[in-house]
């Protein structure tokens, strides 16, 4: 380039207006949350979601009417047990929750998948990992509060039944047996459910498919085992009865606390696990499949690489 075009160059370039400012950056001195914090929020997160709090009106709808179908059986239960002066309730603690297997069946169904086909769909889960959190933390937050709703869903009205009691004056000693073994029956139920239902939910980012998915798996089940029953009954093969309670979620529940808990079968014919044997079956295999579902629940999240 020429000099004189040079000089002229230089002289007509802007001035540099750079400038350097101090805006006070700290580094932050404060205390640092660990991963056990992080997993905590989730799952309050996650718990709060499935009955519609924190989010909007519209989500509070469902869970809120589902869990009003399930106290008001056993707000008339208590009624009629004081008005009529009953020596005992027309209905055991460990039966409730089967009588209104259909009510669980569905909020499990319309809660599992907003818990985590959403975060699938939307890609917001490795926003989570993009934390000091690991892909068992997002499987323990969310199985965990999976399990919590539906024990709350079915625990509530097992208390109205309990103080319904009370104050009818039956027995204090059998209602409180009854009623710790009604909450035990509740929380295996809620991990078994919440387990399955979440591992059906996770198979597809579409809420739709998920819904879908866990009202066939439990429908279906249930309908298919008490039909073979029935057959079963008729044939007098009452031994079978109890060994095809294995093959459906509400059966496996309805077995194990028939065998361990010594509740009333709801089976064809009145007839559980016919000896101690098939009751061990039943109890290994709801443990089993509790275990299996946090197993393929971390194999999904791993899968599809946001772990």
């Amino acid at each position: 380039m020429p000099p004189e075009r040079t000089a002229a160059v230089a002289v007509n370039a802007p001035a540099d207006n750079s400038r350097i400012h101090d805006i006070g950056y700290r580094h932050y001195d404060g205390v640092r949350l660990d991963r056990s914090y992080i997993r905590r929020s989730l799952f309050t997160q996650s718990l709060r979601g499935a009955y519609g709090l924190g989010r909007s009106a519209k989500s509070k709808v469902l869970p809120m009417i589902l869990l009003a179908v399930m106290c008001l059986p056993a707000g008339i239960i208590d009624a009629v047990a004081i008005y009529t002066h009953m020596t005992k309730l027309p209905l055991e603690y460990t039966r409730y929750a089967l009588y209104l297997q259909a009510v669980i069946g569905l909020y499990l169904a319309a809660q599992a998948p907003q818990s985590v086909s959403r975060d699938l769909r939307f890609k917001t889960v490795p926003l989570y990992f993009s934390r000091p959190m690991e892909r068992i933390d997002y499987v323990i937050a969310k199985f965990g509060a999976m399990a919590a709703a539906l024990f709350m869903l079915i625990g509530t009205p097992l208390v109205i039944l309990y103080v319904g009691a009370l104050l009818a004056k039956l027995d204090f000693a059998t209602q409180t047996a009854g009623f710790g073994k009604g909450l035990l029956a509740a929380a295996l139920m809620s991990l078994l459910f919440g387990g399955i239902g979440l591992v059906l939910a996770a198979l597809t980012p579409r809420r739709g498919f998920g819904v879908a998915a866990v009202i066939a798996v439990f429908t279906i089940s249930y309908g298919a085992v008490t039909s073979v029953q029935a057959v079963a009954f008729h044939q007098g093969a009452q031994t079978a009865i109890g060994w095809l309670g294995l093959f459906s979620p509400v059966t496996l529940i309805d077995g194990l606390q028939t065998w361990w808990l010594g509740a009333h079968s709801d089976f064809v014919g009145g007839y559980g696990p016919s000896n101690a044997v098939a009751g061990l079956f039943y109890l290994l295999v709801v443990l089993g499949l509790i275990a299996g579902s946090f197993a393929l629940l971390m194999r999904r999240y791993r899968k599809v690489g946001l772990g």
